[in-house]
């Protein structure tokens, strides 16, 4: 091993997959090709007649889904977001996925939400802020991400997010808990530049 690959930091190029189980690979193909228009880009079967397809989520990315015969049954509050985040909250169990972000240009968001609810999608619209309205009905100078939540066929929370500004050192609100619910001291390590 030479003396940089034992010094240089990871360097990362963005998440090349998530992958998740679906119910009805069919439904599945067809809503991610033809209401999110993310191409189908793999397709294979695994074991004992189960299947594995992946989706082009753009970046280099993929989104894929596992097809099982007999899976254990949907959990969602338990191994999901709630469906239904502003009656039952957004809680999840540990390990669990709560919902999966595909980040979009700021400058096409509300031609997303137009086009997914042309599709028939039902959206929720949220406008993350960091003002005393965490959540304004429309977005402010200090909303810093703007998102459309929906659900996937198969139950799957999902959001389109729209950054509004980079982040910055001053993104950095509190400080993260410890299992016991007791704040630890960041030992923050500053990121370095892209190249």
């Amino acid at each position: 091993m030479s003396a940089q690959n034992q010094t240089s930091s990871f360097r990362y190029g963005g998440v090349n997959h998530v992958a998740l189980v679906c119910r009805d690979m069919a439904k599945t193909v067809d809503f991610y090709e033809n209401v999110l228009e993310m191409p189908l880009v793999r397709s294979m079967g695994i074991g004992a007649g189960h299947q594995h397809f992946f989706f082009d989520c753009g970046g280099g990315g993929t989104i894929a889904f596992f097809w099982f015969a007999d899976p254990p049954a949907f959990a969602p509050g338990i191994a999901s977001q709630p469906l239904d985040v502003r009656k039952d909250g957004m809680m999840s169990a540990i390990a669990s996925m709560n919902h999966l972000a595909i980040n979009i240009p700021i400058e096409t968001f509300d031609a997303a939400v137009a086009r997914l609810r042309d599709k028939g999608v039902e959206c929720n619209v949220i406008n993350h802020s960091d003002g005393p309205d965490g959540h304004p009905a429309e977005p402010t100078d200090q909303t810093w991400i703007r998102s459309v939540y929906f659900t996937d066929p198969n139950g799957i929370k999902m959001e389109l997010a729209a950054l509004t500004r980079p982040f910055a050192p001053s993104d950095i609100l509190v400080e993260p808990m410890d299992e016991a619910g007791k704040p630890v001291p960041l030992r923050h390590k500053t990121p370095e530049p892209a190249v």
